[in-house]
């Protein structure tokens, strides 16, 4: 039985769901036992019932100092994890003073321009026991050694740190455009940090492989689960052909997806790629690790989903998201704040973003069972859909080469921005209701005082810059940095020698400009 309705990956969805639905269902092969292969019920046994997931709030804008503010009021608000926002500038590895940054420092995150920044950033944050999360991709070696050296100035080693850096630069290519390096020489720098790690930060997530950003450029959740696990594939390949052992650095790598409203897609979604994973890990890649197979994710709530418009709605959003994640299973969630759509968030409205979350653990049931919806004949239905989807669309990456031969045909982002202009056909021809948008609307918005960054934090950046210039040893610097080149140019790791360069003072920006010299930059074959 059908009404003819589909869900947001275009797949049937039935009115009643029932017993012939599940038909070949074999709960052991498909289901598991929580915390035991394939894991669709969960990486860990106990789930929620011994603690709630970590509770992370992305946050970072303006100055390092304006940003450390924020971070005390998150962690005295109960957080239990910071992720950090940097400005474009320090995401294009760019220094705040160069011309190329004018107009965007400190505007969409804080601005690093070196160690020194870092110091202030984290200033008087317990970093041995917080953990953080870095949204960097290209430079995300410069970001991790320069908190690993501020943590070491204030007596914490590496392996004491606990965190993760985003570092995945194949989904800038295919959605958000954050990249700086050719995909070989960048695939070379993540499996060099993936050494790096796995010997001086063995608790840190390498890579959060990310579907979030594809979802907000348009991607299905099908599109966003294949692509996501198309692109580990190839993170795994680049590493294992650099010498690594799969079980060596596969169980610190980490996940990133979206949490929509269509609660029970997003949690079949969820389910669907644990098992898919693990599968993936155990018989293509002959992981053995249980830790390898585990797809432990964070998740954040569906920016693309909010609207200017009558903002307060957002809350109810954001709830009905954020109850999606945990239903299936994340390990960790970043509840979007509901000005989100118009400006950074004001402190209030962060802080109901956490309450959102906090509501969710401790005052529902949802925290006291593991994975409520197993056996459900709708939900096992839909896991199993998806599944199937994803596979099929894996495979057509897999047919093009992997994931590196499919960017460079275009392939994943004319598949995302198909699925984008059918949405924005489907809201303008109001056959897809969006509360207060284009149904549901009031003649006048009340007025909304938004969160602006003060200009005078970039003379302030450009200011500290030219002072770090002047009183740092230039000439150690400047051969620190050909030591970096040297490393890049042949096969020794580059992250010891880059550390080195950061420790002395230097830039970001002086750094990805050494790298920049060495592999070149990247340059879109629909640039030309």
């Amino acid at each position: 039985m059908s009404d003819g309705a589909r869900t947001e990956s275009d797949l049937p969805l039935k009115k009643i769901y029932g017993a012939g639905d599940r038909a070949g269902f074999d709960e052991a092969v498909q289901l598991g036992e929580p915390g035991e292969f394939p894991y669709t019920r969960g990486v860990y046994a106990s789930m929620y019932t011994g603690r709630p997931w970590t509770m992370r709030q992305y946050a970072g804008f303006g100055t390092a100092k304006e940003s450390n503010e924020r971070y005390h009021q998150l962690v005295r608000a109960g957080t239990g994890g910071l992720s950090v926002a940097f400005d474009l500038p320090t995401q294009m590895g760019y220094d705040s003073d160069e011309a190329i940054s004018h107009g965007e420092v400190g505007k969409v995150g804080v601005a690093i321009d070196s160690i020194d920044d870092m110091r202030v950033l984290f200033d008087d944050l317990p970093l041995d026991t917080l953990s953080t999360s870095m949204t960097i991709n290209a430079p995300a070696a410069t970001l991790l050694l320069m908190y690993q050296l501020v943590a070491e100035e204030n007596g914490i080693s590496g392996d004491q740190l606990t965190g993760t850096i985003q570092n995945d630069v194949l989904k800038e290519y295919i959605a958000r455009g954050t990249y700086i390096y050719p995909p070989k020489e960048s695939l070379r720098l993540i499996s060099d940090i993936f050494a790096y790690c796995h010997k001086e930060m063995p608790r840190w997530n390498t890579i959060s492989i990310s579907g979030y950003h594809m979802a907000e450029a348009g991607a299905t959740p099908v599109q966003e689960v294949a692509f996501t696990l198309a692109d580990a594939k190839e993170y795994v390949r680049a590493a294992q052909a650099a010498g690594l052992d799969v079980d060596d650095f596969a169980p610190r790598l980490s996940f990133f997806f979206v949490a929509r409203t269509t609660l029970l897609e997003e949690i079949a979604k969820f389910r669907a790629a644990r098992r898919i994973w693990a599968r993936i890990m155990r018989e293509e890649f002959g992981a053995t690790n249980p830790k390898s197979l585990m797809l432990r994710f964070h998740t954040q709530t569906a920016g693309v989903q909010l609207t200017a418009q009558q903002p307060e709605v957002n809350l109810v959003r954001v709830a009905l998201q954020g109850l999606g994640a945990v239903l299936g299973g994340t390990q960790s969630l970043h509840t979007n704040s509901y000005d989100e759509a118009i400006a950074l968030p004001t402190e209030k409205a962060a802080r109901l973003a956490l309450r959102t979350q906090q509501v969710i653990a401790y005052e529902t049931d949802v925290t006291k069972t593991v994975d409520p919806f197993a056996g459900s004949y709708v939900m096992e239905a839909m896991t199993d859909d998806l599944e199937a989807a994803a596979l099929d669309l894996i495979q057509a990456v897999e047919d093009k080469g992997g994931a590196v031969a499919a960017i460079e045909e275009g392939f994943q982002k004319s598949e995302i921005e198909r699925s984008a202009y059918r949405i924005a056909l489907e809201i303008d021809h109001q056959e897809r209701t969006i509360v207060g948008l284009n149904r549901f609307t009031v003649d006048q918005e009340e007025p909304y005082v938004p969160l602006r960054v003060d200009p005078q934090i970039e003379r302030e950046q450009v200011a500290r810059l030219t002072t770090l210039r002047r009183e740092r040893d230039n000439d150690a610097v400047t051969a620190a940095l050909a030591t970096l080149k040297e490393a890049a140019r042949g096969t020794d790791n580059v992250l010891y020698p880059m550390k080195e360069a950061l420790r002395l003072r230097a830039t970001g920006g002086e750094v990805a400009h050494a790298l920049r010299e060495v592999w070149g930059v990247y340059v879109p074959r629909d640039a030309f």
